[in-house]
Parts: structure tokens; sequence; C-alpha cells
């Protein structure tokens, strides 16, 4: 069994650092049983970054919530969520189920703030929390501006606990700031309080669904890039492979990854006979 104090020895020895920003996804299955529960995963990342550095989880919202818009729900549906969702909780609602249970324990746990954009909602607890999500954009959330790109900016590491590559948050900033045309995008409408009355405002984001921000993406596009990024670094700082608990886990230069994924996503969308080879 491992505990959050092995936990932590095995992120220093990935490459984890004192003082830095990290964004973490992790599969609770992969890392093994730990003593004192789920909370204790998360909490490793934090000794590992120590009182200086921070930690940023995407967690999303529920069902209903960022649904109504997408052409995904019948007439009916949409039409009962207009008439009884409530309005959305930046700080409070839960995370989305899809992301795993890590995500929701790591909300909720205290001293934890979330940022208050629903495209792109992120939770943060640490050292630069605040500045990470401060003026998040309403609409394309997850581009320019975003804790995306001030995690980029700041030097920050995109930390897999034995999760899917095709699930690297990371990337969904590269498809936004990517110059490329006939991007796909979602347009939605969103629950929010104004002046203490239920308001639905719109909202529109390059479309992060599985379906791939533009026609010529081949499947796992995102686990593809981070694959070859793998292959091709050097080691530390770029990235670095081991073992947390008994999760296979990758520590990754965020500004790194998105540098390395610009021009493979340009090519994809200039040829779809390159996106069908994948990098």
């Amino acid at each position: 069994m491992h505990t959050r104090k092995s936990l932590a020895q095995d992120l220093r020895r990935l490459g984890l650092e004192a003082g830095q920003i990290v964004m973490l996804h992790a599969s609770v299955r992969a890392v093994g049983p730990v003593i004192g529960g789920l909370d204790e995963i998360h909490l490793a990342v934090a000794d590992a970054v120590g009182a200086s550095g921070t930690v940023m989880m995407f967690v999303g919202c529920q069902e209903g919530f960022d649904d109504v818009g997408r052409g995904l729900l019948s007439p009916e549906e949409e039409a009962a969520i207009l008439a009884h969702q409530p309005a959305f909780d930046f700080q409070h609602s839960r995370a989305a189920r899809a992301f795993g249970t890590l995500a929701e324990l790591f909300r909720s746990y205290p001293g934890t703030i979330c940022s208050r954009g629903i495209c792109g909602r992120m939770a943060v607890r640490g050292c630069r929390a605040d500045w990470l999500i401060a003026d998040q954009p309403w609409n394309y959330g997850l581009g320019r501006g975003s804790p995306l790109d001030k995690l980029c900016q700041a030097g920050g590491k995109v930390l897999l606990i034995g999760s899917d590559r095709d699930e690297v948050t990371l990337l969904h900033y590269a498809e936004h700031i990517a110059p490329f045309a006939d991007k796909r995008v979602a347009r939605y409408k969103v629950p929010v309080l104004r002046e203490g009355k239920r308001t639905w405002l719109d909202c529109e984001e390059f479309d992060t669904s599985g379906k791939g921000v533009h026609p010529n993406w081949p499947p796992k596009a995102f686990a593809s890039i981070v694959d070859d990024f793998i292959s091709k670094s050097g080691g530390i700082p770029n990235c670095s492979v081991g073992r947390v608990g008994l999760a296979e886990s990758v520590l990754i230069d965020a500004q790194g990854l998105v540098s390395h994924a610009l021009p493979i996503m340009i090519a994809w969308a200039r040829d779809a006979s390159l996106g069908e080879r994948a990098p």
C-alpha cells in the first residue's frame, strides 16, 4: 500500500520540484491502494511542490449547465433544462463526472478555489492560485488569458498519473491559439445568477468535444501528440517518465508540449492524410 509520503517521494523522483505550478491528471485506480484515502494523492502532489507551489485540475461542470444549444439534446430535453436547471455556482458546483473521482475531491478540498469561466473551469490551490484564475475570459476560456495560458507563461508542468494521454486538457489551449482555419465552434447557454435572478448567458468556445476541433483530426489526436512528444524529448526538464504508486506517470513541460503540438495541428488542418497518419 502507498502513503502520502511515499507518493510525494515518487513525484520528486519523477522531477516535480518545490515552487512549480503543475496541472494534474490522475487515475486513482492506477495508483493503487493509498493509506488514508484518495485525497492523499492530490495532497502528495501539493507536498512535492511545497508551500511556494501550486496545483491545478480541470473540473468542468456536470450535465445541463453547458448543454443547451449544442445540438446534442432534443427540444424537449432542452426545454426541461431551461425551465429547471439551477444557476451555476462556480465555486461549489460539482466537477464533471467524466473527469474522474480525484477532480471532485480536489475541487471540494478546503483551500481550493475555482475559476469563474464555465468554459475551461479550473480548480486551483496554492501560492499562485489567485493569479492563475484571475480574468479568465468568458468566451474561449481555454485560450489566451486562460489558466492554461498562464501555466505556460510560468514554466508550469503537466502531470499525468496513470491517466489517459488523450485527455491532456492543455492541448485544447494549443487548438485555441493555433493559426489554422475551419475550427469547429461550440455555442451554448449557461445559467448564472445576476442580481439574484437566474439568467441564461451565451457562451462559445472552439469545440472541445470528442469529434475534434477540426474535421481532419485523427482518432486519439491528443494521445498521438503526447506520445510523439515523449518519444522525442530528452528528459527533464522537457519530459520524464516513471511510476507514482503503481501508476505509469509522466511529467511534461507545458510550453514544450504546446510548442510541439502547434506545427502538428497546423499540418493536420492543411492535409487530412497527415491527420490519418498522426505525427
